[in-house]
């Protein structure tokens, strides 16, 4: 739960350590906005896809006459096939090309743009996003961020305009968090755990160990799951699309340990609950021995004292 930032600017990514993106994976993602104060429910939940991140490419057209519209300049971030930017836009897709970090302030053709409704909504409301992911079974890591999400030469990369990284607070409450289906009798470490951003924009990282898991039922049954273990860590990011430092969002690297586990469900037999049964009995009547001496050998000494006492 992010009760500080809109789920239109929220996006939610992974990959694994081989670096590919999760592509036609099954999984069922969903988002819903919730209100600033309240934090109640603005809506129904919608479905969030997950599917490989846009790649900035190149846009040439096809055009066979001359061009009606005025083109301006890119800033310096020409390229052979856009000598020119007639939008924002382009000139933002240019900069991408270029690994550039784009400022709107100082470009002709984004000044005077409104705001979008979506991004009037990115610090007017929390969101809630909940659902599963289905991965490979090796190390990997998946992360929600702000801002859209990106491929640029191999780079991963989000773009937050016309935000700032510090315009987003990623405070969050983790509900609930597993790696396949919970073992009976053992609680998830990281359930309820809330991460605070108390110094403006910040990067909180969870690093999980997972142990594989079995679990044999008593009539037969077994099912697979994971364990896991988790260590936190937080740091402020500095202003910028993606500083030195990182950027802002939630992430999760998590790698599979070379242990497994197995729990097993057996019924006790008949012997076993006789021979405790006698147990206890034998127990009883061991204590009820030994408090019967104790109250007699006290009457006695008793009684010897009172006897003294009258002869005297």
């Amino acid at each position: 739960v992010f009760p500080k930032i809109g789920c239109e600017f929220l996006s939610l990514d992974a990959q694994d350590v081989t670096g590919e993106q999760q592509l036609s994976i099954e999984h069922n993602i969903y988002k819903r906005r919730l209100d600033l104060e309240t934090g109640q429910p603005l809506d129904d939940p919608e479905k969030h896809d997950i599917g490989e991140v846009d790649k900035v490419v190149n846009n040439t057209e096809a055009e066979t006459g001359v061009e009606e519209i005025k083109c301006g300049s890119c800033y310096g971030a020409e390229t052979e096939d856009r000598q020119c930017c007639k939008t924002c836009d382009e000139v933002k897709t240019q900069y991408m090309k270029k690994s550039w970090k784009f400022n709107p302030t100082i470009v002709e053709q984004c000044k005077g743009e409104i705001l979008t409704e979506d991004q009037r909504r990115a610090l007017d409301e929390g969101c809630q996003v909940y659902g599963y992911l289905e991965v490979n079974r090796v190390g990997g890591s998946f992360h929600i961020a702000p801002g859209k999400s990106f491929s640029l030469n191999h780079i991963h990369v989000h773009d937050v305009q016309p935000f700032s990284t510090s315009d987003f607070n990623l405070t969050h409450t983790i509900r609930h968090l597993s790696f396949g289906r919970n073992v009976p009798g053992k609680t998830d470490p990281i359930d309820g755990v809330t991460g605070v951003a108390e110094r403006g924009s910040e990067m909180f990282q969870y690093y999980v160990k997972i142990v594989p898991t079995t679990f044999a039922r008593a009539d037969g049954s077994t099912f697979l799951t994971n364990q896991f273990s988790v260590t936190r860590h937080n740091k402020a990011i500095m202003s910028g699309l993606m500083g030195d430092s990182g950027m802002p969002g939630v992430f999760f690297s998590y790698e599979m340990a070379p242990v497994m586990v197995k729990y097993q469900q057996k019924e006790k037999s008949f012997g076993h609950f006789a021979s405790g049964l006698c147990a206890i009995i034998g127990g009883v009547f061991t204590v009820a021995g030994i408090i019967d001496k104790l109250v007699y050998n006290s009457a006695r000494l008793l009684q010897q004292k009172t006897e003294l006492g009258k002869a005297g």
